[in-house]
């Protein structure tokens, strides 16, 4: 099967303008970083704050400009001049949903806007497909009437999937999704997440600290260090035989927790 997304040689260099109180000013450097990912398949990436993960992530999307390096989507390089490919095909769901979600404009408002900047679709041709997005990911067509203050925080997640969806991209990325859900919510969103992906066979890129939900989604992991990839496998190799000593504390750590709760 052919890459859906293929990343080679990617680097981006953080420059500090200014030094901090009692440190020297230090540039992050990430990468080079090498992974690809196919249709249906899920790809975690891992480590502690400051690694590089959502950096990476902000590359994908476009967000932020690699220094060297290039990533393709379906064998074509994604640069400046095609930027319309990666804004209908890669989409992000962020971390806080609450604050990615305008609370003047409708969830309506809110769906109805990459539509009308990215598509030839009349208003009607539009609303049909906010009704349809926002029964895909388990809301009522009436949820477009709502703003962001009247939504639970799982509602609200759901409508940052809608969005990112409401496209129909090949790709999601998703940074710590759901770091702010109550567990039963977490548990609910993973499942619709789950059942999407594998009714449109997207390809999703999960970033996070919940080894657990790591675990139960993910087919293949990447684990982030300092901006480097200090280790690549798939799932279940890494959390069984993991090689080096950075990785194994994190599995360690997830697995003494588990014991925990079950004791």
């Amino acid at each position: 099967m052919t890459d859906l997304i293929n990343v080679e040689n990617l680097t981006f260099v953080n420059r500090r303008k200014k030094a901090r109180l009692f440190s020297s000013a230090k540039n992050f450097e990430l990468g080079p970083i090498n992974f690809s990912l196919k249709a249906g398949e899920t790809l975690a990436i891992v480590g502690a704050n400051g690694s590089g993960k959502s950096l990476l992530a902000k590359l994908l999307v476009g967000l932020e400009k690699p220094a060297s390096g290039h990533i393709s989507l379906n064998g074509d390089v994604l640069t400046k001049f095609n930027q319309r490919q990666r804004c209908f095909n890669v989409r992000m769901i962020f971390q806080n949903s609450n604050e990615s979600l305008n609370p003047g404009i409708t969830l309506g408002g809110i769906l109805d806007e990459p539509l009308r900047l990215n598509t030839d679709l009349n208003l009607l041709q539009r609303a049909a497909k906010i009704e349809q997005t926002l029964q895909q990911v388990g809301l009522m067509p009436e949820h477009q009437f709502f703003y962001r203050h009247m939504l639970s925080d799982g509602q609200r997640q759901r409508v940052a999937l809608a969005r990112a969806l409401i496209l129909n991209p090949q790709v999601l990325v998703a940074d710590e999704p759901f770091a702010a859900l109550d567990p039963s919510v977490r548990s609910q969103i993973v499942n619709l997440l789950m059942n999407i992906q594998r009714d449109l066979g997207l390809g999703f890129i999960f970033i996070s600290h919940n080894l657990g939900i790591v675990r139960h989604i993910s087919d293949k992991i990447i684990v982030m260090k300092g901006g480097k990839i200090i280790e690549a496998g798939k799932t279940e190799v890494i959390f069984n035989w993991p090689k080096e000593e950075y990785t194994q504390k994190l599995v360690h750590t997830h697995q003494a927790l588990i014991n925990r709760q079950v004791t």
